[in-house]
């Protein structure tokens, strides 16, 4: 995503996350309107966290998309409250307090150099033989990460050994607009 989303595009993001999870959890309606916000129809990547009293309860993702923003961010959110092997799905009970936050993404870029990462600035996303793994941008700020912890993180979220970043993994980042 090239251009930042307003904060009534973002307003429109968090709610139709929202009206997904809460219709699919309570009985699978999944709202289908459209949305005419043309910032709302670009092809790109989002990740969709959920958290329940602070604490993580789900975040799934995907770095591309052949649907429009909008539509990804529904799919996100309800595979983010249902489907992240860490959680169980959620239920109605589960509906009474939780928060949204979308990390729109900007295409991901090969690094040649782990010295291109800026902490706070990009995501990591690593991948190392059959193994993958990706960190957002926000993480390494929540737990005040320098870069080679950041790195090695990366590395256990993909089942990699902390230093395996090294040695012939490939290294991509990317950026985000974080809508919360």
């Amino acid at each position: 995503m090239t251009q930042k989303l307003t904060r009534t595009e973002q307003k429109m993001l968090l709610s139709l996350a929202r009206e997904a999870i809460t219709g699919y959890v309570n009985g699978g309606e999944i709202p289908d309107s459209e949305v005419y916000a043309p910032a709302l129809q670009c092809r790109c990547g989002c990740f969709v966290t959920i958290r329940k009293e602070g604490v993580l309860r789900g975040c799934i993702g995907s770095f591309v998309s052949d649907k429009p923003l909008y539509e990804l961010v529904r799919m996100m959110a309800i595979a983010a409250a249902t489907n992240d092997p860490r959680f169980y799905p959620m239920r109605p009970a589960d509906l009474d307090d939780f928060s949204i936050e979308i990390s729109v993404l900007s295409p991901l870029e090969k690094i040649a150099s782990p010295d291109h990462i800026k902490v706070g600035t990009h995501g990591i996303y690593i991948i190392k033989n059959s193994c993958h793994g990706v960190l957002l941008p926000q993480v390494a700020v929540e737990y005040g990460w320098d870069r080679n912890t950041f790195l090695s993180q990366t590395c256990l979220k993909a089942g990699l050994k902390p230093d395996d970043w090294e040695e012939g993994a490939d290294i991509m980042i990317f950026s985000a607009q974080i809508v919360n």
